[in-house]
């Protein structure tokens, strides 16, 4: 890693912290359908209206030994793994791809991926809003790319006109809409080599950790695909072109 790099990546990683703190507003709020950005963030318990210091990422919640400063109720671990997680795989992004303006649109995407995860695991819903936002993230990333913009539109067809077609004849069973819109705007954003790939990784992923925690924990046979699906888009996204190019030169002996 070059020298030069080492204050853009600490810049980079507070951003991401800091985003993380508001990821975790988004996490509660977008399935109780409540506003995202008017209402002071608060104890879920007592109600106390938290200040500026109750909310520096990660280290509030270490000051604090994971406790309301009010009332002491105990938060919950989630808000420093995600504000963590965040800052650290933006960090990631930037090393592996650069500093330039797709790990941006790249950032934002890992965001709207550990949101609609998080959701989609506690619910077996992914927000429209958060599908939405992808979307946008795509038509960004092709203007970026807009020499190869047939590669981005065949992506936001490939995988999603086929699971569309098994959410019909299944008639939801199979696949859920969140699932198939989740796929629609990632291949706009990945184009259609990395959306298949992303598809594929999400699958095997979904596979072997559904089937241990349904040996271990007893967990439902129901599946929320939507954290198995981020993480291949998000393996994709980096690292898709390597992986393609690797699978080809052992196809090609």
């Amino acid at each position: 890693m070059f020298p030069e790099l080492i204050p853009i990546l600490i810049i980079v990683l507070l951003y991401g912290l800091v985003i993380g703190s508001f990821l975790n507003v988004c996490i509660y709020r977008i399935p109780k359908e409540e506003t995202i950005v008017t209402e002071r963030s608060h104890c879920m318990s007592c109600g106390y209206q938290l200040r500026w210091f109750d909310m520096i990422p990660v280290a509030s919640f270490v000051a604090l030994h994971g406790k309301c400063r009010k009332c002491g109720s105990k938060i919950s671990a989630q808000y420093p793994l995600v504000e963590a997680l965040n800052g650290i795989l933006y960090v990631i992004v930037f090393l592996v791809n650069g500093v330039n303006w797709t790990s941006v649109v790249y950032c934002l995407l890992v965001s709207a991926l550990i949101v609609l995860s998080v959701i989609d695991f506690r619910t077996y819903e992914i927000p429209f809003g958060i599908n939405l936002f992808i979307l946008v993230l795509g038509l960004i990333h092709t203007m970026l790319d807009y020499h190869n913009w047939l590669t981005y539109v065949i992506g936001l067809l490939a995988i999603s006109v086929p699971l569309e077609l098994l959410l019909l004849i299944s008639k939801g069973r199979a696949i859920g809409g969140g699932d198939v819109k989740l796929m629609a705007a990632a291949g706009l954003l990945l184009g259609w080599k990395g959306i298949i790939l992303a598809f594929v990784i999400g699958c095997i992923v979904g596979s072997v950790i559904h089937l241990i925690r349904i040996k271990v924990s007893h967990a439902s046979h129901v599946l929320a695909l939507g954290p198995y699906l981020a993480v291949g888009i998000f393996a994709a996204a980096l690292w898709g072109e390597t992986m393609i190019a690797a699978y080809l030169n052992v196809l090609m002996g």
